[in-house]
This record gives structure tokens, sequence and C-alpha cells, in this order.
């Protein structure tokens, strides 16, 4: 209906001071949203705050939706989610190609001022030099607790590919027979980790190996490692009954004639037909063959006893660390060996091995 202003009202005079004034209705012209006039109580409103510019700003916001508050925090709200997923693309990428390449992640100084941060952000930061729209919301660009590069990121993005990776490998085998290769060995933290490798033949008629998972054990035994072996395969909806051979190396925990994991597996399937593992009758026979070269041999026994002498004297072993440091600082000053965090640490003599 538009503001209170009616025109054709005979508008009452009263007297002030010596004069009579009444409202003069050509005033509705000079302000035609913000005056309005009560018959009832013969009084004047003035201001953003009457009836009727409440409604008409409501109005005007209701037609201009583009300038209301909330469509403006809905704008920003799709851009911020617009950013995070151009972001977090970029990582997801950078690692898909650092995966697929088996390069290593982490740098041993991922400072700022570092020349080089390692792998993930190096190869992200050239991204952000090819593509604008990666430049524009990555790295200098983008919030400070949310560039996606953490090493926490990192760990989470690798798992999210691993799991996709993995659940590829069981569509592919289908329903498929299959066989398992098991190993076992110790990492770097003293932990023992078993690999579980499926050998299995795939509509195209090839022989394919993938790895189906890492897991830590916590004792080598037959029965402790066929635990773990189910429980690998249930997780994957993978069952023993349709295994058809199994390869292991010679130790007695693996192919044991009676309690070894060969034959705890043959009790529940018998076609689940036991190979020794071909890499490790190779080794063994290299070394087999490598004991009786009279220089090799010589090497070893050598390598034995320097360890030997070094690591049962503080003395010694101070002394040979000393010789060693004064090497490490000569390489330093002819540019032979570079410095940074995680470099050149001291580590103690590690003892020959056969496999290495």
């Amino acid at each position: 209906m538009g503001p209170i202003q009616p025109r054709n009202h005979d508008f009452p005079q009263i007297m002030q001071g010596k004069e009579n004034r009444r409202f003069n209705p050509k005033w509705f012209d000079e302000y035609p949203t913000w005056l309005e006039y009560s018959i009832a109580k013969d009084a004047a409103y003035w201001g953003p705050n009457s009836a009727h510019n409440q409604a008409s700003s409501k109005c005007e916001a209701l037609r201009n939706q583009e300038q209301h508050i909330e469509a403006l925090v809905n704008k920003q709200t799709e851009q911020q989610q617009s950013d995070y997923r151009i972001r977090l693309h970029a990582s997801v990428l950078n690692a898909r190609f650092l995966l697929e390449q088996g390069l290593p992640f982490r740098g041993h100084d991922e400072s700022c001022d570092s020349l080089n941060q390692g792998n993930f952000r190096q190869h992200l930061k050239f991204m952000t030099m090819i593509n604008e729209d990666i430049k524009r919301v990555c790295v200098e660009k983008c919030p400070g607790n949310l560039k996606l590069v953490t090493s926490d990121i990192q760990k989470d993005i690798v798992s999210a590919c691993a799991i996709e990776t993995t659940n590829s490998i069981i569509k592919d085998l289908g329903d498929s027979l299959f066989s398992i290769l098991v190993d076992e060995a110790r990492d770097v933290s003293n932990k023992e980790q078993m690999t579980v490798v499926i050998r299995y033949v795939d509509k195209l008629g090839h022989v394919i190996e993938r790895l189906l998972g890492i897991t830590h054990v916590p004792n080598t035994t037959a029965t402790s490692l066929k635990e773990e072996i189910e429980a690998l395969l249930a997780k994957h909806k993978l069952s023993i009954s349709r295994l058809r051979g199994q390869g292991y190396d010679g130790a007695s925990n693996m192919q044991g004639e009676f309690n070894g994991l060969k034959a705890l597996i043959l009790k529940e399937n018998e076609y689940a037909y036991y190979v020794h593992c071909f890499a490790h009758q190779l080794q063994l026979a290299l070394v087999g063959v490598a004991k009786k070269n009279m220089n090799i041999s010589d090497l070893f026994f050598l390598v034995t006893n320097v360890v030997n002498v070094v690591g049962g004297s503080c003395k010694r072993h101070d002394i040979l660390q000393e010789i060693q440091l004064a090497k490490i600082k000569e390489a330093f000053e002819n540019g032979e060996l570079s410095n940074g965090q995680g470099l050149n640490q001291e580590t103690t003599l590690k003892r020959a091995g056969d496999t290495r």
C-alpha cells in the first residue's frame, strides 16, 4: 500500500505562538518514503524505523538477493569450499605422482628457509608455477592451518590411496583362485612386519602378483602368522579355501613338516600346495658359492674382526668416531658431502650378514 500519506485529508490547525499551523501535504512530495502521517493521532512520523520503511527495505532486499547478507555469506562459503577442493585435489595429485614413481615424500629440512623441503612440498610449488588456480589457493595464498601439506595430511592421503588400490586389486581378483607369498622382516623400529602378496591369473590369462598388505606380528610363531594371514584375508573377504599355493622361505616356522605355517594351512586346505621361495633358494645358493671364494670369505672374516675389536672397547669406539668425524668435516669443506637435518648421523657398527 506504500507509506501512509493521506494527501486529501483536512489537516487540523494548531496554534503555535501567534500563528495557526498545520501539516502541509506537499511535504510528502519532498520526502516520499521517509514521511508518514497518522490521522488518528494527528502526528507525523519521520525516519527509517517506520513500519513502511522497514517493509520497504525488506522488499528491496528480497528483490536484490545478491546484496542480501545471507547471500553474501553463502557466496563466501561456496568460494571457500571451492578453494578447499582445489587445494585438496592438488595434494592428492601430488601424492599419487610420488606414489606411482616410488619417491619419498618427506625432506630432511622442511622449514620455510630450506632450499629443498622434500619431494611433496617442492613438487607442490612446481604445480603452482604451471597452474593459476592452484597458485591462487595453495602454499602462501591459503590459511596457515589449511595448507593440506603436513605429514599427517600426507599419511591420510597415502592411506586413502592404499585402500583404493587394494580395493581395485580385490575387484580384479574377483572369484578367482589365488596363491600367497609371505615373508617377515624387522623394520628400523625393531618391529616384526609380515608382508603378504597374492598371486593369481587375471581374465586375460596373465599371471599377476600384487601386494595385499603389511601387518605387524607380535611374534613369528607359525600359529601367530596364520592368525594374521587369516585376519588379513578376512578383511578383504577372501578365504583360505580359495588358496591353491603358498610360498615361503626355508625357515622352520614357515616350512616345518608338522607345526610350520605350511602344515597348518594344509590341514585346512589340502590344495594349498607349498613351494619353496625361489628368491630364497637363489640367496642360499649365492651365499654358499660366495663362501667358497677366498677373497669374499677373507673380507667377511676381516669385517667381523673389526666389528668385534672396535665394538668391544668404548675407547677404541670413541677413537674410530673421532677419526670418522674428521673425515666428515674434510668432506664438508671439499663439497663431497651435504649437511642438513638427519644427514651424517652417528650410528653403531653393523655386523656383516649373508644377505648384504
